[in-house]
């Protein structure tokens, strides 16, 4: 058998082609995120890209398996980033380069943002060494409230990436669905109805016309598989009064499957929202009234959800296309505001899973997916860092362009500097 220092496996992985054998994670504090909680010197074995055992140091291993020594360590399923613009912009400022929205195409609810997706794109090294596995990716709305489907990836970087293209279907109500939609609330609610009958009545393409009430028929084709119930639709939206009519939205159509990004002020309402089971993905940092729909930001909004029974997943929405990483940051900030910690940790993990229908990933347990990450302490402390990262079963690197950088010029030979470096 082999062992592996964390240390060397991040040496070894860089490449990110990591051997195809088992692995067993020993001695670790192990996280599970199920009815089992926290493992003390316990044991996670991936064998053919998937978990097939967790336990305590009693169980068994092959003999071929590549030992990761935890001890004195924390082991957690892989984070998941349920909000993110990861890959499909590098450079903001650079249209050239940024891939999430598209202000003059005709289309909207048929743009997919998979499309735009680069693996090879530096922020998503960037993340992944920061301990996120998977992340969902958004388009950002311009033309109307419908930004566009959003997709799953892994951040293996590898262009064989595995993505689900039409993950969910991204609407912006509140303020911003009211600029997008002419001016008012009323219009973008509005102009959601309009659509949602468009896509219940095909017929009305028939004969050659391509034009709806308010979708053209492309857009009312991708709408289609929302309205059914078989795709996510996550709508935007913060205030109050905002996530009130979310929830009639979903009294009124049974069979959408909703969840709601922002909610700054879904404490507000929070037995209504887990009454109507709708989930929310939250950035439990947001604490000042940065808006007139954000009046009632606090931090104790996660904690008061979370305490009404609402399924609340976190995120960093601020720099979220190289800086979706700070989820773990934010988690930290939800628990010094009064969130237990096995909360927070799943807010990072199982609930984003079962957010969007991933039953395969957000906890550690036989059958599920060889998504594990090696933290050299708790996970939710800033100073805490991966030590080792598995993705499907495999090793992943530990280097992105930050550290190549880093690397580089701290160890630089000034022995020969250019005469105007020289000092006195």
């Amino acid at each position: 058998m082999k062992h592996l220092t964390l240390i060397a496996a991040a040496a070894i992985a860089f490449g990110a082609s990591a051997v195809a054998e088992p692995i067993a994670i020993t001695g670790g504090k192990v996280w599970t995120g199920t009815g089992d909680g926290t493992i003390e010197n316990g044991v996670v074995v991936i064998d053919d890209g998937e978990i097939v055992a967790v336990g305590d140091s009693d169980i068994s291993f092959p003999d071929s398996a590549t030992i990761i020594d935890a001890t004195g360590k924390w082991v957690t399923p892989g984070i998941i980033a349920p909000f993110t613009r990861v890959g499909i912009v590098e450079v903001g400022a650079e249209d050239s380069t940024n891939d999430t929205a598209a202000s003059g195409s005709d289309y909207s609810v048929a743009i997919r943002a998979s499309d735009g997706f680069n693996p090879a794109a530096s922020s998503v090294d960037v993340t992944r060494i920061e301990g996120v596995t998977r992340i969902a990716v958004a388009p950002n709305p311009t033309g109307n409230i419908f930004a566009g489907q959003g997709f799953i990836a892994d951040t293996s970087g590898g262009f064989n990436t595995d993505i689900n293209e039409r993950a969910f279907l991204l609407v912006s109500m509140g303020e911003r669905g009211a600029q997008l939609a002419g001016g008012s609330r009323p219009a973008a609610w509005a102009q959601l109805r309009a659509a949602l009958d468009d896509a219940r009545n095909p017929g009305r393409y028939s004969g050659g016309n391509n034009d709806g009430t308010a979708l053209n028929r492309v857009d009312a084709l991708a709408l289609a598989p929302a309205l059914r119930g078989r795709q996510l639709v996550m709508i935007e939206a913060q205030r109050a009064s905002d996530l009130r009519k979310v929830i009639q939205l979903a009294e009124d159509f049974r069979q959408l499957d909703i969840a709601i990004i922002g909610a700054d002020e879904g404490w507000i309402i929070a037995d209504e929202l887990a009454n109507a089971q709708i989930p929310v993905i939250v950035d439990p940092f947001q604490n000042l009234p940065a808006s007139f729909e954000q009046l009632g930001a606090t931090s104790q909004n996660a904690k008061r959800m979370i305490e009404a029974g609402v399924q609340v997943a976190f995120a960093h929405l601020g720099d979220n296309s190289h800086q979706a990483r700070l989820g773990l940051q934010v988690a930290g900030n939800a628990v010094a505001n009064g969130v237990d910690h096995d909360d927070a940790l799943a807010a990072l993990t199982l609930v984003p899973a079962r957010i969007f229908g991933m039953s395969d990933y957000g906890t550690l347990e036989r059958g599920k997916m060889g998504d594990v990450v090696v933290w050299d302490g708790d996970p939710l402390e800033v100073t805490t860092s991966p030590d080792a990262i598995i993705i499907a079963g495999e090793i992943q690197s530990l280097q992105s362009r930050q550290t190549l950088l880093r690397d580089r010029y701290l160890s630089l030979d000034e022995t020969n500097r250019p005469k105007a470096y020289d000092r006195p």
